[in-house]
């Protein structure tokens, strides 16, 4: 991410999420050692590129804690948070990292199978985790081979 992008990650946060980030949390994020906020970029006919998907993480120590993964609604489905993941885990592997951990709304089907399909298991809950609507959070790791 560049500072340059915030806007467009603003608008992807309000068009992807029922209460959105604010501008000011990615800006935060580039002001963090241990932050990033990777992007997805897609070329206009144009030739202008534009961000169509991201994903925000922490590495702490041996773990990535990824807080986010969010694509344009009108182009889900086509690879993108896939690939970010394909992404994340090389970080991962870089960084020899022994876990991936995040949480997901217990009502997100579609993110849930995606996670579980790169091997990510659900091992615990957070009562009432999102303030705005009181759903719980599912806690999922993805342990990584030494």
């Amino acid at each position: 991410m560049q500072l340059a992008d915030l806007d467009e990650l603003t608008e992807i946060e309000v068009e992807a999420f029922n209460s959105p980030g604010a501008r000011r949390i990615f800006a935060d994020e580039l002001d963090r050692d241990w932050a990033y906020v990777d992007v997805v970029r897609a070329r206009g006919g144009d030739g202008a590129s534009s961000v169509v998907a991201y994903c925000n993480y922490w590495v702490v120590r041996d773990e990535i804690h990824l807080l986010n993964i969010a694509t344009r609604p009108t182009l889900r489905r086509q690879g993108q948070a896939s690939d970010l993941l394909d992404h994340l885990l090389a970080v991962a592997r870089r960084r020899a990292c022994r876990y991936i951990t995040l949480e997901v709304r217990r009502s997100n089907a579609a993110a849930i199978a995606l996670y579980e399909k790169y091997g990510f298991e659900a091992v615990g809950m957070r009562p009432k985790y999102y303030a705005e609507t009181g759903e719980d959070a599912i806690v999922m790791t993805l342990e990584l081979a030494e």
